[in-house]
């Protein structure tokens, strides 16, 4: 599965190329995640994972008093968000790892992840440093995938790239923290506490427009599960995947537009 040298490699890279894909696709849980956090105070705000920055700019935008720090390993998704957020004075992007990152005179008091913090090697670990870096009180509150079952489109990736089941449900990955019970004992071993997750369903949007089928194969050939399988694909098997994956998203479609149901989490913790 995705680990962090992938990320500051061609996974950075591709997602950085794509990140109005990825922002479209996580749309609808976008919203519902900016609704959660601004149930909470915060004047110094670390978004861990911060991707191409949309959700660190969004909470700018909010708190305009607010200091805001964006961290990724991959400077490609950096860039990204520095480009995106030039004119936004009160948030800064940075390449970082979360696992270890931390700043003199920065300690957040609100930690956001838009689906960034599937990806650490030792999570409790890099969850006890998250918390030691932040104030007493500190809220933490982050996105992440529920099961794969519960998320068609991988099950239908899966199907057409003949995937075997993944050897270890817990490695780092996008259903890394699927399972809620494991997600608990990670964060309360952390030592965080009123740890909560709630259940999100949203549309994830895959392709728009007057070819949505071709749209979604553009995603899905460039980011996600299938990206680098295809790439390793000799051209007449690549021909062939992608035929049947065209086939496939035509079963998704509706007028100018391919969605799945998509499952999610929003976990919520505080700093003690």
């Amino acid at each position: 599965m995705t680990n962090g040298a992938d990320w500051q490699a061609q996974v950075g890279k591709s997602w950085a190329e794509m990140y109005s894909y990825t922002d479209r696709s996580f749309s609808g849980l976008t919203q519902r995640l900016l609704d959660r956090i601004s149930g909470y105070a915060g004047e110094a705000v670390l978004d861990v994972g911060c991707g191409a920055g949309e959700l660190a700019l969004a909470v700018a935008r909010g708190r305009s008093h607010a200091r805001i720090v964006g961290l990724d390993l991959s400077a490609d998704l950096i860039a990204a968000a520095q480009t995106r957020g030039g004119q936004h004075g009160n948030v800064e992007f940075t390449v970082g790892d979360g696992a270890t990152w931390r700043r003199d005179f920065f300690s957040p008091d609100l930690l956001v992840s838009r689906h960034g913090v599937m990806f650490f090697d030792d999570p409790v670990a890099a969850f006890t440093h998250l918390r030691d870096i932040a104030v007493p009180g500190a809220q933490m509150v982050f996105s992440c995938f529920r099961a794969a079952r519960d998320n068609p489109w991988m099950g239908g990736m899966a199907n057409l790239l003949g995937l075997p089941p993944v050897a270890d449900p817990h490695a780092p990955g996008p259903f890394a923290f699927a399972d809620p019970q494991r997600v608990e004992g990670i964060l309360g071993d952390a030592g965080w506490r009123n740890i909560d997750l709630e259940p999100v369903d949203f549309a994830y949007v895959a392709g728009m427009g007057e070819d949505p089928v071709a749209d979604a194969q553009v995603m899905f050939s460039r980011i996600g599960p299938a990206a680098p399988l295809l790439r390793e694909l000799p051209d007449d098997r690549r021909a062939a995947v992608l035929a049947r994956m065209a086939e496939w998203l035509a079963t998704n479609r509706s007028g100018n537009l391919v969605a799945f149901p998509a499952a999610a989490w929003i976990v919520t913790a505080r700093n003690g």
